[in-house]
């Protein structure tokens, strides 16, 4: 079984190598690391460590955390694709799609930008609508964007009055990007948390303003 990690621990030398070794403690590998944010003598990293079987995740936070100065964020299953150059591959798929290309993009994003799900919405004479979604998207849907239209890359309000009741219950952080100039936007949601990191909008915003010229 697989987890994804986010932690915060000391940015000095020698502080991901004792993380390594307290987790191995608990039969964890590091299958890959990503640096999400650097700031004033922290880090912030995503880790995908395996465990064996039948392994309680708790393990992982409570050998994370013996170090004293590390804190672990959040930990979730992950069944992902490894690899390290995921915008990259994302926005090839997409050039190369023959068929819907909007689905290919919110289809590819969760994996990218680790999150739970994607959809892309824009707004009609109606309100706001969902023009395509993710396999994972919630079927309830805003029926509402107060915040549109949108003219940079932002964390949303989980709370806002528009979000729908079963998205605050799920505790569903969201960011949103324009896409192009046409008004659609990008939403993203991560239900459960952690909450979005200014690194990570900006990684949204660079990938669909890339994205939005390949799909004209």
């Amino acid at each position: 079984m697989s987890y994804l990690l986010r932690v915060q621990l000391p940015d000095r030398p020698g502080s991901l190598g004792a993380l390594a070794l307290a987790l191995g403690s608990v039969g964890a590998d590091i299958l890959s690391l990503d640096v999400v944010e650097r700031g004033a003598g922290f880090a912030v990293d995503d880790l995908v460590v395996e465990v064996p079987p039948n392994a309680l995740p708790d393990t992982l936070i409570t050998a994370a955390e013996s170090l004293g100065d590390v804190h672990v964020d959040s930990i979730r299953p992950y069944s992902g694709v490894l690899d390290t150059h995921r915008e990259l591959e994302l926005i090839d798929q997409v050039a190369g799609a023959r068929d819907d290309r909007m689905q290919v993009l919110v289809d590819g994003v969760p994996r990218v930008l680790r999150v739970g799900w994607c959809t892309i919405i824009d707004l009609g004479p109606q309100g706001a609508y969902r023009v395509v979604g993710s396999q994972s998207a919630p079927e309830t849907q805003a029926g509402s964007a107060p915040w549109m239209p949108l003219d940079k890359p932002t964390i949303l309000d989980p709370e806002g009055e528009w979000v729908p009741q079963i998205w605050r219950d799920m505790d569903t952080k969201l960011a949103a990007a324009p896409l192009g100039a046409g008004g659609k936007v990008l939403l993203l949601g991560r239900p459960g948390g952690p909450d979005f990191r200014p690194s990570e909008v900006a990684r949204l915003g660079y990938l669909a303003g890339i994205v939005a010229g390949v799909l004209g």
